[in-house]
């Protein structure tokens, strides 16, 4: 490690001050020189008895329901890892903000400064970095004896610890291998597993979400009422951002001693097609909440239309339309009983998402007509690099 990052890294750590025993005022660590030294982390960690939690991801449509439950619960100081949304993490109940960024490993020292527990949620584009993350991790000696859990957010579709999944085999076209996408979400979980935290993770695989289909659909909605989509009728079980949310602090709460080296599929509670969605997305357009988020769609029938897989490939690249091809041929189509077997009670239904507020506050409806989740624009293939990236 160079000595400019050595120096970096004290100047950061001396702004930690030590957790406190209840609800501590939020803070947002910066670099500036104090007199006093800086708490070590067995001191940050254990003095008050507090669980130092660092969400990657913190602002997302799942990492902002995760802070809302999580810094609710005793025991835990929420640290929210964010590059420019700090004021918004804090609202949402963190603890403390932290400035982290994948692509600059000069802010990873300073934001895992005496984390005990890591919520780890990041963009597919960055699976690299996150990688490198992972592996800088296991071999950073500190965070190695201090870290006791991960949840990572995934994908069910390649793994091969609990599942024997083939990456050449697809699983429904000869001579192709799983998409890309789905290896590298495997790949997110697999290498803190290969960086010595096997015992400690803990993976929370998601279908793919709701609204996520709709986020590039949303003009044609207001304007005309419609949506395309390739999938045809073919019926997924899309999954709520709450739920997955509810599931990764179920397992934080309860811990590594039940949930270390577990993996969990949690799904919607039903499986629905596009025209399944599109009556849905109509009864929910009907209610007030509705007029107050998205009064230009408010009252619409909507219809769907059925879109090329050609033209989609066209719009979005060649991999995210063979992930697709998974949400085409039923491979998606499954419920699952985990998310019950987690927490209790079944996972919400896409009507149930899009109509109830959160534990952030706002409705799946809001979350829709936001620019939440909005990360793919239509000309741009975000992926078209991702086929150089190794293990």
């Amino acid at each position: 490690m160079s000595a400019a990052f050595t120096s970096l890294t004290r100047l950061a750590t001396s702004r930690l001050a030590a957790p406190r025993l209840g609800r501590a005022a939020p803070s947002t660590h910066a670099f500036r020189r104090v007199s006093r030294p800086a708490p070590s982390r067995a001191m940050s960690a254990s003095a008050s008895g507090e669980k130092i939690v660092l969400l990657t991801g913190s602002t997302g449509r799942v990492g902002k329901e995760v802070i809302a439950r999580l810094s609710k619960v005793p025991g835990f100081r929420v640290r929210a890892a964010t590059r420019d949304k700090a004021e918004y993490a804090t609202s949402l109940g963190a603890h403390e903000t932290v400035v982290f960024d994948l692509e600059d490993p000069k802010t990873w020292g300073p934001a895992m400064d005496g984390v005990t527990h890591l919520f780890s949620s990041t963009q597919d584009k960055y699976i690299a970095q996150h990688m490198a993350f992972a592996k800088w991790c296991g071999e950073t000696p500190s965070i190695k004896t201090t870290l006791e859990h991960i949840v990572r957010i995934s994908c069910f579709g390649a793994d091969t610890n609990t599942n024997a999944y083939d990456a050449d085999v697809h699983v429904s076209r000869a001579g192709a291998g799983i998409p890309l996408m789905l290896q590298h979400y495997w790949w997110s979980e697999e290498c803190f597993a290969d960086a010595g935290f096997g015992k400690i993770l803990t993976g929370v695989r998601g279908n793919f979400y709701m609204n996520h289909l709709l986020k590039n659909e949303l003009e044609s909605i207001k304007r005309d009422g419609t949506f395309a989509s390739p999938l045809g009728d073919c019926k997924n079980a899309f999954v709520a951002c709450n739920d997955m949310a509810e599931a990764a602090v179920t397992c934080f709460r309860e811990g590594p001693e039940r949930h270390g080296d577990k993996f969990y599929d949690v799904c919607g509670a039903q499986s629905t097609s596009m025209s399944d969605v599109a009556a849905i997305l109509t009864k929910a357009l009907a209610t007030e909440d509705a007029k107050a988020v998205a009064p230009d769609a408010f009252g619409k029938t909507i219809a769907y239309v059925p879109q090329d897989p050609a033209q989609f490939e066209a719009d979005f690249g060649a991999t995210r339309a063979e992930f697709f091809e998974y949400l085409r041929n039923g491979f998606y189509s499954r419920c699952s009983p985990d998310f019950y077997n987690l927490t209790g009670k079944r996972p919400l239904t896409y009507y149930e998402y899009l109509t109830t507020k959160g534990a952030a506050g706002d409705t799946g409806l809001a979350e829709l007509f936001s620019a939440q989740g909005a990360i793919f624009t239509k000309g741009v293939d975000q992926f078209k690099d991702l086929k150089d990236v190794k293990k």
